[in-house]
């Protein structure tokens, strides 16, 4: 399997339980890798894969209109986004608030999910290949 890579998406954000974060949207960033036909490359045409410029666009279409309570539920909706409007086969997705507590850098959730059937790849650095 091949896959495209998203990393460091920063875009606004309704997330959260907190009064603070309900009053107005806050700077998140979310990385995402996608599984993608390993013939994409064959033909060198943008319809044999999966477009990341549209992936971006329809992520911050959604974020722009909905409130999410956890960062949870935000990153399984992008999992299911990109399995049924992408056909993606596999998906990894971070989602990181940027300094929403004092002291605090980023808080944030890593999901990585797989179609039935797919086989999960390594995590980075495993030293499997």
């Amino acid at each position: 399997m091949d896959f495209i890579f998203v990393e460091g998406l920063q875009v606004d954000a309704r997330v959260g339980i907190y009064p603070r974060e309900q009053l107005a949207p806050q700077a998140v960033e979310i990385n995402l890798t996608f599984g993608v036909p390993e013939s994409a490359a064959d033909r060198d045409d943008i319809s044999d894969t999966i477009d990341y410029d549209k992936v971006v666009s329809r992520i911050r279409a959604v974020l722009a209109e909905r409130h999410f309570n956890l960062l949870e539920t935000l990153g399984e909706f992008l999992v299911g986004l990109m399995f049924e409007e992408f056909g993606a086969p596999w998906v990894r997705v971070s989602i990181v608030k940027l300094g929403v507590l004092r002291g605090v850098r980023r808080v944030g959730v890593y999901i990585e999910r797989s179609r039935e059937g797919v086989g999960v790849p390594p995590a980075r650095g495993s030293g499997v290949v």
